[in-house]
Order: structure tokens, then C-alpha cells, then sequence
């Protein structure tokens, strides 16, 4: 039993090794996306930003952006 055990352990070890490689991979790869961005005149800090409300939940960004104004306008920036 201990063998099997053993070997299964090895086997999910391996398996999480190989896709933080693939992991890695996939930000190489992200990474050259922004740079090629960059290159043609975007702004690759933005565009992250775009990305990230792009995954929220539309009340989420919502209320994000709802609280954002309302502490720029309590500073005076709005």
C-alpha cells in the first residue's frame, strides 16, 4: 500500500511540475503580447488595467468605480 501511495504522490508532483512550466510558459508568452503592444504605441500599463476590469463582475467595477469617485472628489480631484 505504501508503494502505491509513494507513487501516487510522485505522480502529482510531477503533473503540478509540468503545468507550472506551462504556467511559466503562458507568461513568457503574455509578456511578449504587452512588449509587442508597447511597441506598436500602446500603453502596456493600461492596457493590465483593462484586462483586470474586464474580469470583474460588472457590479463589482461598478462599485470600484463608484467608490473611486467619491474619495477623488473627497480630495478635490474630481
Amino acid at each position: 500500500m505504501a508503494d502505491a501511495t509513494d507513487d501516487r504522490l510522485r505522480l502529482l508532483i510531477e503533473r503540478i511540475e509540468r503545468l507550472e512550466e506551462e504556467k511559466k510558459g503562458i507568461a513568457d508568452d503574455i509578456r511578449d503580447v504587452y512588449a509587442e503592444a508597447k511597441a506598436v504605441g500602446y500603453d502596456p500599463k493600461i492596457m493590465r488595467q483593462i484586462v483586470r476590469l474586464r474580469k470583474m463582475d460588472a457590479n463589482d467595477r461598478s462599485e470600484q468605480e463608484m467608490i473611486l469617485d467619491t474619495y477623488k472628489n473627497a480630495l478635490g480631484m474630481a
